[in-house]
């Protein structure tokens, strides 16, 4: 018995890992796009394939995700218009690399690699943040309208022709256009959103103020999926299937996990995130260890390990959540600290 085009157990087992990423997604602002990917070629979907879903998934999350910020005011269209050639064509270029190394059967091998650094590099950076976080409360910004002084050195280089933003600051389209090129080459050669890559980017060069600068990326993220769904759906490699089941999970994975942020403070989770993010990386290598050695059990540990480190983190924040419901004294104010 199959229901769109996947086996039951695949149906189930691909909501549910949607469901743990939209948690991801809706707590930490991340969509994790980035597991998607490497979970399909641990199931070994072809490269094109597995980064074809990946941004169709992107898409759809991306959507709900924008929307949502719309309604605060809290994306530059302007801005994310400017970004789009440059998005286009990098994704256009990831792409066309992606179909090269499959011409000569390295796409697997050279994706798979890249995801292990990508991972193990995030999950650094999520556990330094995560351990060095009280030293470094007094750098964070303290108003949404703060940008960093490195952007603010960029901004003061003239460098025409310039535009000026919604915000009412002024840009090189050349630092516009170089951020939207470079995310669109990772989205289209990793199959991923970027989010992790562009939102800093918006923030630190472009000099968009926090919170604008994290809505103007879930629209970007929803045009470098939009884009990279054409792209790769006019080739047939999207499987739809996949990606209905991942959005039906995702969809109510990232309502909890939002409403899991009034509860739990996103520091007592972040760690486990950076700890599942570098098994993820181990998960990862795994595979690609179980193809050039022929074993097929490292294929099975590297599902297990890349599902089971998910499954972790999602009940992890549903721990928190819980004891901070039973809490009532704590208050659905929490995320101020409550936990330390």
């Amino acid at each position: 018995m199959e229901v769109l085009g996947l086996s039951v157990a695949y149906l189930v087992l691909f909501v549910s890992f949607g469901f743990m990423v939209g948690v991801f997604f809706g707590f930490f602002g991340m969509g994790g796009s980035f597991l998607v990917t490497p979970a399909l070629l641990i199931l070994e979907y072809p490269a094109p394939v597995a980064i074809g879903s990946s941004m169709a998934f992107v898409f759809g999350t991306a959507v709900i995700a924008t929307m949502k910020h719309h309604d605060v005011g809290q994306v530059d269209y302007k801005l994310g218009a400017l970004m789009f050639v440059g998005i286009a064509l990098g994704i256009e270029a990831g792409k066309m690399l992606v179909y090269g190394l499959e011409a000569i059967g390295q796409a697997e091998v050279v994706v798979g690699t890249a995801y292990v650094v990508l991972l193990a590099v995030i999950g650094v950076l999520f556990l330094r943040s995560a351990i060095n976080q009280s030293s470094d409360d007094g750098d964070e910004p303290q108003s949404g309208d703060d940008i960093p002084e490195i952007a603010k050195k960029i901004k003061s280089y003239n460098i025409p022709p310039m535009v000026t933003l919604t915000d009412g600051s002024k840009a090189s389209m050349w630092t516009i256009s170089g951020v939207g090129g470079g995310v669109g080459v990772v989205s289209g050669f990793l199959g991923v959103g970027g989010g992790f890559i562009r939102m800093p980017a918006i923030y630190y060069l472009i000099g968009v103020p926090l919170a604008a600068a994290v809505g103007t990326s879930l629209f970007g993220a929803l045009m470098s999926g939009a884009v990279g769904t054409f792209t790769y759906g006019l080739d047939g490699v999207v499987d739809f299937g996949v990606v209905t089941a991942l959005l039906a999970g995702s969809a109510l994975g990232a309502r909890i996990g939002s409403g899991a942020t009034a509860y739990v403070d996103e520091d007592d989770v972040t760690i486990y995130f950076g700890i599942m993010l570098l098994l993820a990386s181990l998960a990862v290598g795994l595979g690609e260890l179980a193809n050039w050695l022929a074993m097929p059990i490292l294929d099975t540990a590297s599902f297990v390990l890349l599902v089971g480190s998910s499954a972790f983190v999602t009940t992890v924040i549903f721990y928190y959540g819980a004891q901070a419901v039973r809490t009532k004294d704590v208050g659905p104010s929490a995320t101020a600290g409550g936990h330390e």
